[in-house]
């Protein structure tokens, strides 16, 4: 069983065959992604190979797991977050990961909606026995992440970089990214980074607001809930801020 690591759509990738390529978000802000081709035919690979595809339904308790796991990790940030915002499941942007994750590319997309939202990706062999197998590398790239700023992986660093990544991380714990949606795919003949895989697992997760604003921290440091958005009326659990409205396009798992 191999897992490969892992691409964060929002951000620069260290070590992904040297390429990256830039967007702008705003004069001030810059924010950098990577690949963002359109999906292609079954038939179409340029070695000949039809890329097959078997759908995989994410079940309510891989949903459950996903979003209790991001909440997890954003309630323990250190140092401790002052605006941090709890995270709900969105179906509206689960099914746009469906849709990309049927595509069986290892690459991010499609690329007009990745101006709109921000997207981490995981690839392993064969099945799993958690789908946090495929999320928890995501985590633990903490390890090479010094706050507020990246140490070993730097965002604006030159095209040719490699070295450890750290965006999926921050993608996580972006305090206003308060919505994520993921779908899980298990793909025949998918090419990852120039390697025939004949059995993959494929998840994607898609988040809004996107985050990875380069010249940006994640989230403010301070007391718990301190700097929570007026929107959410001061209201605060498990050291994120709470919002006072469910909105019905949401599902809620606490």
């Amino acid at each position: 069983m191999r897992i490969l690591c892992l691409l964060s759509c929002t951000a620069l990738l260290c070590g992904v065959n040297g390429r990256v390529a830039n967007s702008t978000g705003s004069p001030q802000l810059q924010q950098l992604d990577d690949f963002g081709s359109a999906p292609v035919t079954d038939a179409g690979s340029s070695s000949g190979l039809r890329r097959e595809r078997r759908k995989r339904f994410i079940t309510q308790e891989d949903m459950v797991a996903i979003l209790d796991y991001h909440n997890q990790v954003r309630a323990r940030v250190f140092p401790p977050a002052a605006n941090m915002e709890f995270m709900v499941w969105d179906s509206d942007l689960a099914r746009t990961a469906e849709a990309w994750a049927a595509t069986c590319l290892w690459e991010h997309g499609p690329a007009y909606l990745l101006q709109f939202y921000g997207q981490n990706l995981s690839v392993r062999t064969g099945g799993y026995q958690s789908i946090l197998q495929l999320v928890k590398p995501w985590y633990d790239e903490v390890n090479d992440y010094v706050f507020p700023y990246p140490h070993f992986c730097v965002p604006s660093c030159p095209l040719l970089c490699y070295g450890p990544m750290c965006t999926h991380y921050t993608q996580m714990v972006w305090a206003s990214t308060n919505r994520v949606g993921c779908a899980v795919q298990t793909c025949y003949n998918m090419f990852v980074w120039g390697a025939l895989w004949r059995e993959a697992t494929f998840l994607v997760c898609n988040y809004s607001p996107k985050g990875n604003w380069i010249g940006e921290a994640p989230y403010k440091v301070g007391v718990p809930c301190s700097a929570c958005p007026s929107s959410y009326g001061g209201s605060c659990s498990n050291n994120m801020c709470f919002p006072a409205v469910q909105s019905n396009y949401m599902y809620w798992f606490k």
